[in-house]
């Protein structure tokens, strides 16, 4: 039992499951979220809630955290509770370890690193590429941007949450890599939901094409995590339509930044709008099928 504990903030749908993996380890686990559901349920798995990232910051009971995970939405809450809410209460020179797991803007983050790194804040880039049931059984992947050395020193927690990890570069690179992927993962979305719509018009079963597929050159992973959601019509969360949309205008902007065109992924963009606008922000990825069919009439 590692009794210094591992502080989370951001208890959504993968802080809850790093929360988890870690208590399932043997971590202790305290975590701060703003919904206080949130912080009730990491208590009811066996972590210990905060009040605010102040008390989380300063300490778990009589001892104080060994590093922080950060697994918020946006760049723009990672700068807040860093600059706004951890620094002041960790004060200067602290030497506390900041792990981001949150996929936000590359070139911010290493902003972000550049202002705090002098104030004795120690951080790694480390967005993760798996749905919240991939991190859960094991399956996600992390995407490590900065110092090796820091990321040796919590080798033994990484180890507890991901099977596989990379180290990419320095800070802002993990980002960079996540962005790539979910690039990647995110047409492989599209195009099954679009494939599965076409076969369903020419007359096939959805749910025994889509075993064919699996079984074809057409292979890719997201027909074994997204394919049964969008033939059954299950879009229980496991990442929402308004996370990818986040994701595709981070690519599209750096795509800008350096003068590429990304036609395909804009189109993906124009599909993941039209569902936030239809209500459907909050179900997950998956739910693109029912703008596609949408699209199809």
């Amino acid at each position: 039992m590692n009794d210094s504990p591992v502080a989370i903030i951001g208890l959504g749908l993968m802080g809850e499951v790093y929360a988890q993996r870690l208590l399932d380890a043997g971590f202790a686990v305290s975590g701060y979220d703003v919904d206080p559901a949130r912080r009730a349920r990491l208590k009811a798995i066996g972590g210990t809630p905060a009040d605010t990232i102040a008390e989380l910051a300063k300490s778990s009971g009589t001892l104080p955290s060994r590093c922080i995970i950060i697994a918020v939405f946006s760049t723009a809450q990672v700068e807040d509770v860093i600059e706004n809410h951890l620094l002041p209460a960790l004060g200067e020179g602290s030497n506390k370890i900041v792990i981001c797991m949150s996929t936000v803007d590359p070139d911010q983050v290493a902003a972000l690193a550049a202002r705090v790194t002098p104030r004795g804040i120690r951080y790694l880039d480390v967005p993760v590429s798996g749905t919240s049931e991939q991190v859960r059984q094991g399956d996600g992947v992390a995407l490590i941007g900065g110092d090796p050395a820091i990321a040796t020193e919590v080798s033994d927690l990484f180890d507890a949450l991901f099977v596989r990890r990379f180290h990419v570069g320095k800070i802002g690179d993990g980002g960079r890599a996540k962005l790539a992927v979910n690039l990647i993962l995110g047409l492989n979305r599209l195009a099954l939901a679009e494939g599965l719509v076409f076969a369903e018009k020419l007359g096939l079963d959805p749910a025994a094409f889509l075993e064919v597929a699996k079984g074809s050159a057409s292979y890719s992973q997201v027909m074994d995590t997204k394919g049964l959601k969008m033939v059954r019509g299950d879009f229980t969360p496991e990442g929402r339509v308004k996370q990818t949309l986040k994701d595709a205008h981070l690519m599209l902007d750096q795509a800008k930044a350096v003068g590429q065109t990304l036609s395909v992924l804009q189109v993906h963009a124009d599909v993941l709008e039209a569902c936030a606008k239809a209500g459907e922000a909050e179900l997950d990825n998956s739910a693109i099928i029912k703008e596609v069919r949408r699209r199809g009439r």
